[in-house]
C-alpha cells in the first residue's frame, strides 16, 4: 500500500485544523481555498498534457536516443507522457504491475519503460543496426 494515499489526506485535515486554531474559519477557509488551488494547478496540468498526447501516434516519440538520455529512475508516467508528448504503447497486460510501455522513433528505434506502481524503475534503448535489420531478422553465417 502506498503511504501517500494515507499521508495527503491527513497533511490536508491537519492543515485546516491549523488553520481553524490559529485564525477561526477565515483559516479554514485560506487554508481550504490553498488546497483547491493546488488540486486545481495539477488537473490543469494533467489536461495539457493528455491534450498534447492526443494529438500525436501511441507510441511515437522524435528521437528515442534523446528520451534515453532525459530519463530518471523514480519519475512517475505522467511527466515521461509529457517528455514525449504521446502516450506509450502499453507492452504488458491490461492491469499488470510492472505496466511495461514503449516508444519508438522514425528510425525504428524504441526505448522499452517499466513502471512499478506509477514509478520508472528501468528502460532499455534499442537501436537497430546500420542496415536496418533486427535481431530476429539477422541470420548467422553458414558453414561451407
Amino acid at each position: 500500500m502506498n503511504l501517500r494515499n494515507i499521508l495527503l489526506p491527513l497533511g490536508g485535515v491537519a492543515l485546516i485544523g491549523f488553520g481553524f486554531y490559529a485564525y477561526g474559519w477565515a483559516g479554514v477557509a485560506a487554508v481550504a481555498g490553498g488546497l483547491v488551488m493546488w488540486a486545481l494547478l495539477h488537473f490543469t496540468r494533467l489536461v495539457n498534457v493528455m491534450k498534447k498526447a492526443a494529438k500525436r501516434p501511441i507510441g511515437y516519440v522524435g528521437s528515442a536516443v534523446m528520451l534515453n538520455a532525459r530519463l530518471a529512475e523514480g519519475v512517475n508516467l505522467m511527466h515521461v507522457v509529457a517528455m514525449t508528448q504521446a502516450l506509450g504503447e502499453l507492452r504488458s497486460p491490461e492491469g499488470a504491475d510492472p505496466e511495461v510501455y514503449r516508444w519508438t522513433d522514425g528510425t525504428q528505434s524504441h526505448v522499452t519503460c517499466e513502471f512499478r506502481q506509477g514509478k520508472l524503475v528501468k528502460w532499455v534503448l534499442f537501436r537497430p543496426d546500420a542496415d536496418g535489420a533486427t535481431p530476429d531478422e539477422r541470420k548467422s553465417p553458414e558453414a561451407p
